[in-house]
């Protein structure tokens, strides 16, 4: 629909969904209590990436408490419009 721009676009948004699910995964080897240095470095990448969409979210929507867990209404929020932005642009 965009073409070259579009094409683009699609790309960085598949990157960053990606990156969205490498950040989650991780967040879960963290909970689960993963051990090796691999898992804060690659936590430490993915939180990097994605920290600076995600905080100004974060700040509109905070996460959720239920007990002891919690539900980041803002990396939900992201990740869908991310996926709706990349179905839009290629």
């Amino acid at each position: 629909m965009f073409g070259v721009v579009g094409f683009v676009l699609g790309w960085l948004l598949t990157l960053f969904i990606l990156v969205m699910i490498g950040r989650m995964i991780v967040d879960w080897a963290v909970t689960f209590q993963a051990r090796g240095d691999w898992v804060w470095k690659v936590r430490r990448v993915t939180h990097g990436l994605t920290e600076p969409v995600l905080a100004p979210v974060r700040k509109v929507l905070p996460p959720l408490r239920f007990g002891g867990f919690g539900l980041d209404l803002a990396f939900t929020v992201v990740f869908i419009a991310a996926l709706i932005l990349r179905s839009i642009v290629w």
